[in-house]
């Protein structure tokens, strides 16, 4: 059974950074697909990140350049460091993988996190 764990979220003023971390069980990271999602009230799920198993990885335009994801094979965890935040991040993250054998690069997912929440103050 695939769990995806994230911790990391929090409340920050504008321009600050906070760092998310997802942790899986029943899935190795290091040969799988994940990535991050958000959610704000009332609107739909948003793609944020995606990196595959080689470390490729794609970035929503809206957090790129601010934004970066990195594993750590040997913690079987998945980070997302999110610098100059901004009120429009403000959203539940969730953490996300894909089944092996899939193709990577979709903005989707079959397992999820229970999500984190991000407040972002003007």
């Amino acid at each position: 059974q695939v769990q995806l764990v994230e911790s990391g979220g929090g409340s920050v003023q504008a321009g600050g950074s906070l760092r998310l971390s997802c942790t899986a069980s029943g899935y190795t990271a290091s040969s799988g697909c994940m990535g991050w999602f958000r959610q704000d009230a009332g609107k739909t799920r948003e793609w944020v990140v995606t990196m595959d198993r080689y470390r490729n990885t794609q970035y929503a335009d809206s957090v790129k350049g601010r934004f970066t994801i990195s594993r750590d094979n040997a913690k079987n965890t998945l980070y997302l460091e999110m610098n100059n935040l901004k009120p429009e991040d403000t959203a539940i993250y969730y953490c996300a993988a894909r089944r092996s054998g899939t193709y990577c690069f979709v903005r989707t997912a079959d397992y999820w996190g229970q999500g984190t929440q991000v407040t972002v103050s003007s």
